[in-house]
């Protein structure tokens, strides 16, 4: 049987404990303009490609979300230019949980989101 699941990855969920806080780290991350009038519990998409959204996920507004972040990357955000990149990464201020990484084919760094989520940077 053919399998009817196609090779497309549709959302990425990240799990946050402050919708708002959040919008604004990732978008001012990707260069993404946000409305916090649009922003409302329980999740908030930040679209990446035509085919991608990233998730923001708070949980119900009457609570505040319990979790422990992974040690390792959620996912990779890619960058044509790895060291100008870590340095737009610097000049936000965003904890940075890793130098840059270099092999022959790709190049990577680590950052870390307000909830302890670590997101990878990545060229190549």
């Amino acid at each position: 049987m053919k399998s009817p699941i196609q090779n497309l990855m549709n959302t990425v969920f990240v799990h946050v404990r402050d919708l708002k806080r959040s919008v604004r780290w990732y978008g001012d991350l990707l260069g993404q303009s946000y409305y916090f009038e649009s922003v409302e519990d329980p999740v908030h998409n930040i679209h990446v490609n035509h085919h991608t959204s990233l998730t923001l996920d708070a949980g119900p507004s009457e609570m505040t979300k319990e979790f422990t972040p992974s040690p390792y990357p959620l996912f990779n955000l890619h960058s044509t230019n790895i060291d100008d990149a870590f340095n737009y990464v610097t000049e936000l201020g965003y904890q940075i949980d890793s130098d840059i990484t270099r092999f022959d084919d790709v190049s990577f760094f680590n950052v870390i989101d307000p909830d302890g989520n670590v997101i990878m940077i990545c060229e190549g």
